[in-house]
């Protein structure tokens, strides 16, 4: 298996542990986001809910399946958070039939190089509609500026979230806001038609400016690309080859 796939594999290992640790009952998946389903497939889905983005299908069909009570955490893109039309319906019903409890905002890089989509993790429970949504951002480590092959998200990084997550049975009243941590109403979250790209309120937004680190940044991605298309060229070759021999063998 190529290394980018082992390393993908690690990662959702990590998000999944961290579901499993704070669900014992639940439903964690990792919708395919960034594609699109063939013409068809969106039929099965209701006419005003219609879409062939994977993610909005997945997240659709994990609210349908979950029994009453069920409890998920599922990973998302951004844009499912700020995305409008479909999506906004999508994030209405969500909050409707289920207690959209927390949302976990990862930092940038999580899934480097597969890809350098922001994406978070939405944790809800069918059977009660949402009252409030509580934020908890992410931080990279100390020390750590990014995420990639080498250097990747560990498991261990979490127990600050696991610590403050409290109990869902009396409302997760031990919660309390923090500069990684906020809480939203539905309503406000309804005034914002349900974009919930919400930012953190404590921490102000900071862009990198310097040269050499910008560079040093770009330099590094080019690098992880280049690797996976090695990678790529590889298994490439190896079926081309493997498929070259197959054909003389059957003359």
């Amino acid at each position: 298996m190529p290394l980018i796939f082992d390393y993908l594999l690690e990662v959702l290992s990590i998000l999944s542990k961290l579901t499993n640790t704070i669900y014992n009952h639940k439903t964690s998946a990792y919708p395919p986001f960034g594609g699109t389903e063939e013409d068809g497939i969106e039929k099965n889905f209701p006419a005003d809910m219609q879409t062939r983005e994977t993610a909005d299908l997945f997240l659709q069909l994990i609210i349908e399946v979950l029994s009453n009570q069920g409890r998920a955490g599922v990973v998302l893109p951004d844009g499912t958070l700020f995305g409008e039309g479909v999506k906004t319906k999508i994030k209405k019903m969500l909050t409707e039939k289920c207690n959209l409890h927390t949302i976990v905002r990862l930092p940038n890089g999580v899934f480097n190089p597969y890809t350098g989509i922001k994406t978070n993790i939405l944790f809800f429970t069918k059977g009660q509609p949402t009252k409030d949504v509580w934020f908890y951002e992410h931080p990279y480590p100390e020390g750590v500026k990014s995420y990639n092959k080498t250097k990747p998200m560990k498991f261990e990084e979490f127990q600050t979230e696991i610590d403050w997550w409290g109990d869902e049975a009396d409302g997760f009243a031990s919660r309390v806001e923090t500069n990684n941590a906020w809480k939203v109403s539905i309503d406000d979250i309804i005034a914002r038609n349900f974009n919930l790209d919400i930012k953190n309120p404590y921490q102000e937004a900071v862009e990198n400016h310097d040269p050499e680190e910008l560079l040093a940044t770009y330099q590094a991605q080019q690098d992880d690309i280049a690797a996976l298309r090695n990678q790529l060229k590889d298994i490439l070759g190896a079926a081309l080859s493997s498929s070259g021999s197959t054909a003389a063998g059957d003359k």
